[in-house]
């Protein structure tokens, strides 16, 4: 399907009266139509998977059309400069939310880009990182304990970052690696020991990953996995 048509589809699904919503949640809506995430996904699946297509829609700039893309790119043909340059081109959380848990973590470079990119400057840039790892660590079941502890350095390093979008995703990773198992449980634990005390962001990271993971909800789940 030509990708000028996938735009008027989602003209038509479009709500200007959404971006309102949108922004209240702090989505950058400059280049945003106003569709729903349900209707975008109900479309991708219409479309099934089209690398082609999915370029032609990211390079359009429409914030729906880019999210889409991340649901119909081929991760088996995205390629390092691929992922790199969009990257660059996040401009909000959800944006970047929404292609690292469609389509990045599904490629072979994931972990890689978890760890160069938890490195970079550029707010988004280094939310993807941390947004990967928590998206792995949810996803990739068959991963073993050592891929998630490779993790680490980078977060104690990047754990005092005040940049809201940066240390909400930071967070995000290590709630989701300490929910893994209960030995990732326990060293995600003490990871929060050791960042807590970096600063007022990295003390929010701990606090709020503590809170969690040693919740009796948490403990009970990993504690019924391995009975």
């Amino acid at each position: 399907m030509q990708w000028e048509g996938v735009l008027q589809d989602l003209r038509r699904l479009s709500d200007p009266a959404r971006c309102r919503g949108m922004a209240q949640f702090g989505i950058n809506t400059s280049q945003a139509l106003g569709v729903s995430i349900p209707s975008i996904r109900q479309l991708a699946r219409s479309l099934g998977c089209d690398h082609q297509l999915a370029l032609k829609l990211w390079d359009s700039g429409v914030h729906e059309a880019r999210i889409l893309a991340g649901m119909v790119a081929d991760p088996n043909q995205v390629t390092s400069a691929q992922m790199d340059n969009w990257s660059r081109d996040f401009n909000s959380w959800d944006l970047c939310d929404q292609v690292c848990n469609n389509l990045f973590d599904r490629t072979p470079l994931a972990y890689a880009k978890a760890l160069d990119w938890s490195a970079e400057e550029p707010t988004f840039v280094k939310r993807a990182g941390f947004v990967l790892m928590a998206v792995l660590a949810a996803h990739d079941k068959s991963a073993p304990d050592g891929a998630f502890i490779s993790f680490f350095p980078s977060i104690k390093a990047e754990a005092n970052d005040s940049r809201n979008w940066v240390k909400k995703a930071v967070n995000w990773a290590v709630r989701q690696i300490g929910k893994r198992n209960l030995a990732l449980n326990h060293a995600a634990l003490e990871l929060c020991s050791e960042i807590e005390p970096a600063g007022a962001a990295a003390g929010w990271v701990a606090r709020h990953a503590r809170r969690e993971l040693t919740s009796p909800a948490v403990q009970e789940r990993l504690r019924r996995a391995e009975a």
